[in-house]
């Protein structure tokens, strides 16, 4: 009696299941397979289960693929955004952002365009963020503005981290000769910090980026 109860592990029955677990299901096949690599079929055979069991916790592809975002942007949990000094705030969560996006690349111009559900989460890490620009100085507006920018950059940026270390590599080609000595020396700062290609560049973004808010920030205080 007690064999005919024992489900397979890693199998969860029907009764088991929830979004959350679909949602996770799903993400995987998408680092797997890229970013249209899911139908229902296939979530269901990785949870052992029938496909219309699913729809007794999601509606469709389209719900699947709001909860991805969502589980991706609960990740991005830095609690200093409510008090700290505006510039130190979004740095934190720019870094935060990235390395969430950076753990799923196939996602980042899946979820970059979609529109934000009405009861999104994401709306709500985005109003902090309004909220320490405005310590800043800037108005909502403006701030929104800001927000957007810098949240393009760190998209830009979450892909950029999958991208192979050599593919800034101009070869032996002598025709470019500045662009050729960039690229050793960039290599010598890899070798000397042990920071990747694509984790130089981002700091270097980020800090140009705080720089200029934070000179147009003195600049109204002014």
């Amino acid at each position: 009696m007690a064999e005919t109860k024992r489900r397979r592990v890693g199998r969860p029955s029907e009764q088991v299941l929830s979004r959350v677990l679909i949602v996770e299901a799903a993400l995987a096949l998408i680092d797997e397979h890229g970013a249209q690599g899911f139908g229902m079929r296939d979530i269901a055979r990785s949870l052992g289960v029938r496909p219309s069991a699913l729809y007794n916790h999601v509606e469709n592809k389209d719900d699947i693929y709001r909860g991805i975002r969502e589980l991706i942007g609960e990740r991005i949990t830095w609690d200093g955004l409510d008090d700290a000094p505006w510039d130190v705030a979004l740095a934190a969560w720019a870094r935060e952002y990235r390395a969430a996006f950076a753990a799923h690349p196939p996602t980042v111009a899946l979820l970059a365009v979609m529109p934000i559900s009405p009861t999104s989460s994401v709306s709500v890490a985005y109003d902090r963020v309004v909220h320490a620009l405005g310590r800043g100085g800037w108005g909502r507006g403006e701030a929104l503005n800001v927000l957007v920018a810098l949240e393009s950059f760190i998209l830009g940026s979450a892909l950029d981290a999958a991208a192979a270390p050599d593919m800034m590599d101009p070869g032996e080609r002598d025709d470019v000769p500045e662009f050729s000595a960039a690229y050793r020396e960039r290599e010598e700062l890899v070798r000397s910090t042990g920071a990747s290609p694509a984790d130089q560049a981002f700091e270097t973004g980020l800090q140009l980026i705080l720089d200029g808010l934070r000179a147009a920030a003195a600049a109204r205080a002014r």
